[in-house]
């Protein structure tokens, strides 16, 4: 079972602004005095510009449009409503907006089987909406797929018992954990798992300041040592310039890359770009009005297909 895929979902946005329904616990998001229209048409231009990187390395992107109606202002994030896994599975995940669960489309996966994916089951948790239960897919979640394991640091948008039921419907272990930002001198539990780790093939970069409990802290370190990674630490100030939303992929003739916004990239130091060079290339591109309004980076963008071919 792979870690990484060479295949990637993309939205494309046409509603992009700040998300005043995400912007009560997302605590990276900044309301840029600027048109709506402004913001979307520049957040455009990031998107295309970093899939042209992607693609040029020979990562294959399925790009759909979004559409006017209903609106999304959040839509260029898939990888919080849908996941796909190799055993033909699509997962669907409750939202904690409102107006984030119209991102929900059919017609992507009528897309995706139109080329030749293979969709065997829908594994369909969205019902727990009713009870304001949320998990926000990949956002919530890391998979560590070949070591059979999920990590989530819970928060409003992460239930434990909702991540608990998915990790015994995947069949998968869970690991579970609180991390915290300081918003204005208090310890705030952080939205979204993959904005302070990411786990590649051979290593993990991980914000540990995070994570405030020391027992628990240790148990993500002995998990993530003990399957073989190396552990690049980050602090939480690199976290905030996104540090921490990476995500590895496959390129032409299987050449693997870490993927990255500009912003994460210049937050790094010397010794911490070496340490990720000494596995993989880094690749990065400017994301700064996605990341300034949507609150969300590069990771947040893809949403990984490991669904197999028909």
């Amino acid at each position: 079972m792979s870690q990484i895929t060479n295949t990637i979902l993309m939205i494309r946005p046409v509603n992009f602004r700040m998300n005043e329904q995400t912007a009560v616990n997302n605590y990276f998001m900044e309301d840029l005095d600027v048109q709506n229209q402004i913001i979307n048409a520049k957040a455009q231009e990031e998107f295309d510009a970093f899939v042209a990187v992607l693609r040029n390395k020979g990562v294959n992107i399925i790009v759909v449009e979004d559409t006017k109606q209903p609106d999304t202002p959040d839509s260029i994030f898939p990888n919080n409503w849908i996941s796909f896994h190799d055993n033909g599975t699509v997962v669907l995940y409750p939202m904690f907006a409102e107006n984030r669960r119209n991102e929900r489309r059919e017609d992507i996966l009528d897309l995706l089987e139109e080329q030749d994916f293979h969709i065997e089951t829908i594994m369909d948790y969205t019902s727990a909406e009713e009870a304001n239960l949320f998990l926000e897919g990949t956002g919530s979640i890391i998979m560590d797929r070949p070591n059979q394991k999920a990590y989530c640091a819970l928060s409003p948008r992460a239930d434990e018992e909702l991540f608990i039921e998915f990790c015994e419907d995947l069949d998968v272990f869970p690991v579970v954990f609180t991390a915290y930002q300081s918003v204005e001198g208090k310890r705030l539990p952080i939205y979204h798992t993959n904005v302070m780790m990411c786990l590649a093939e051979s290593f993990a970069v991980i914000c540990l300041d995070t994570i405030d409990d020391k027992k628990e802290r240790k148990n993500i370190m002995d998990h993530v040592k003990k399957d073989g990674k190396e552990i690049i630490a980050i602090t939480e100030e690199q976290m905030h310039h996104f540090a921490g939303n990476m995500l590895q992929v496959l390129g032409k003739d299987d050449k693997r890359y870490l993927v990255m916004s500009s912003a994460a990239y210049h937050s790094l130091r010397p010794e911490q770009i070496k340490s990720i060079e000494s596995h993989c290339e880094i690749l990065h591109s400017s994301l700064e009005t996605i990341e300034t309004c949507g609150g969300g980076s590069a990771r947040c963008m893809m949403a990984e297909m490991f669904l197999p071919k028909a």
